[in-house]
């Protein structure tokens, strides 16, 4: 039965709290399952793992979660919003819910999905609204929101993980350079800061975490919200003078190119996987009707493609089947 809750009697909650339960299964890869539950009680499924992060204290189904949003247009969709589909006829058959995590690009044609799916919690670039039945999703926004400023969002409030990464092209882009220019960060950038996410935001804003005395994942150069507040209130550590940003460490290099034999039909290797997760990540998925997989698809030969002619190449140059330098502009 759909539940009776109203508005009023819902817990209330932030954005950068649903985020933050939401990455924390993400980094406990906690296991898919409909009928088992992780340790903080919520059911290890979609809906599950979407009423932990709008910390309900029940557990929702697809056919539930509505009542405790209100409906938005996708285009007013920001970090701690939800895409819902939930097939009446039969839900079992296609029902999914999303964490919405932030527009990858300007185009809004992907975005960060938080999802709880096989064979575990997943963060990835996602077509808008999803690989399947993407008409039928619904943006809602959680009715215990607080802290809300509408619009595009607070200038102090983190605005979710979502918003930074690879294909980032926002203002808190902007704002993040300004912020780590002002904190030692002005070598990194040849250009000043922009809304366009580049390596320059990465390194900097890594510079400002290893400064911190961060290490690994806490370090990796995309800001969470405590490298925000830092910055905003100015009471982290200043980057220090030198011509690298990375305390002596230099970033993961690109993978190197494997060889043109794992790319054709009948190939099924963690090659083809790494291959289709990087056109999602650089906007080139469209082909896909799931995510990439290990498995050699016209699907992965089409959207390599798409990814060659984006580069001005024709004919030959743009056969679908990635060599060298394809491989080293698409991990670049």
């Amino acid at each position: 039965a759909e539940s009776s809750a109203s508005p009023a009697a819902q817990r209330t909650t932030t954005r950068d709290e649903i985020m933050s339960r939401a990455a924390a299964w993400v980094s406990s890869k906690v296991p898919y399952s409909m009928t088992a539950y992780w340790s903080d009680g919520y059911r290890q499924d979609c809906s599950g793992f979407v009423s932990m992060a709008w910390d309900l204290g029940t557990n929702e189904w697809t056919g539930s979660l509505a009542a405790f949003g209100t409906k938005i247009a996708r285009s007013d969709l920001q970090p701690g919003d939800i895409l819902l589909f939930h097939n009446p006829a039969d839900p079992g058959a296609g029902s999914h819910v999303t964490v919405f995590g932030g527009w990858t690009d300007s185009t809004r044609s992907h975005y960060v999905a938080y999802e709880q799916t096989r064979p575990s919690t997943r963060k990835a670039t996602t077509p808008m609204a999803y690989w399947s039945n993407s008409s039928q999703y619904v943006a809602y926004r959680y009715k215990g929101l607080t802290g809300q400023t509408g619009g595009s969002g607070s200038a102090t409030t983190f605005p979710g993980v979502g918003m930074f990464g690879p294909g980032a092209d926002n203002a808190f882009v902007t704002q993040l350079g300004k912020l780590l220019i002002a904190q030692g960060g002005k070598r990194f950038y040849q250009v000043g800061a922009g809304p366009r996410w580049t390596d320059a935001d990465r390194q900097a804003t890594r510079a400002f975490q290893l400064a911190q005395g961060w290490k690994g994942a806490e370090a990796d150069g995309i800001p969470g919200p405590d490298t925000w507040e830092l910055l905003v209130k100015g009471t982290g550590r200043a980057i220090p003078a030198g011509t690298g940003g990375g305390g002596g460490q230099s970033p993961a290099p690109a993978p190197a190119f494997p060889g043109r034999g794992f790319f054709k039909a009948g190939q099924s290797n963690s090659h083809v996987q790494r291959l289709g997760t990087q056109l999602v990540r650089k906007g080139y998925g469209t082909h896909y009707v799931s995510g990439p997989d290990p498995r050699w698809r016209e699907a992965d030969r089409r959207n390599v493609e798409a990814f060659q002619r984006a580069q001005g190449w024709r004919g030959s140059a743009a056969d679908g089947y990635p060599g060298p330098e394809t491989w080293r502009r698409l991990f670049a």
